[in-house]
């Protein structure tokens, strides 16, 4: 029986016949990873959790037990006192800015936020009751009083005016 797990899962793929252009091509794993590999040169993978995918992968592919070859792995870097690539049991605890305490009071951050919208909707009725003014034209009625029309009512009624001007004619 081979030594490491390196040796095992070459001769697994050597008995099978299997070449390593095509672990490669239907794992998608580098050739150059795939001889590290079998030469048990874990420096030239990329290193932590993808050092197991790419082992576990290669040993799936060519019919090798996946946890056995997993296992091997371990113990292998194990061995030479690697394991540094193991997943963290501690959790990390990234610092988020909702983390910190806050400065301002949220109902005065409630109050801004209404007054801030007051302010804005007020501008926007201002400029909607500006653009309407804009738009209305003063007609003079035939009983000498004004009226305000919007525009494009102005508009229509002096077309029918200049039509009705044509048929009196």
């Amino acid at each position: 029986m081979a030594a490491n797990i390196g040796e095992q899962l070459r001769l697994a793929r050597e008995g099978r016949g299997i070449p390593l252009r095509e672990i490669s091509d239907q794992t998608r794993i580098s050739m150059h990873y795939l001889e590290a590999i079998e030469t048990n040169d874990y420096k030239r993978l990329p290193g932590g959790i993808f050092n197991r995918s790419f082992v576990k992968a290669y040993a799936r592919y060519v019919g090798y037990d996946e946890k056995e070859a997993v296992d091997g792995y371990t113990r292998y870097m194990r061995e030479l006192g690697g394991a540094g690539d193991e997943v963290s049991s501690t959790p990390y605890h990234s610092k988020v800015y909702t983390d910190a305490p806050a400065t301002r009071s949220p109902i005065l951050t409630v109050v801004l936020a209404i007054v801030i919208l007051a302010i804005l909707t007020l501008l926007a009725l201002t400029l909607l009751r500006w653009v309407g003014r804009s738009k209305t034209l003063t007609m003079m009625r035939s009983d000498g009083f004004s009226r305000n029309i919007p525009g494009d009512v102005a508009a229509g009624l002096d077309i029918w005016k200049a039509d009705y001007e044509q048929f009196l004619q």
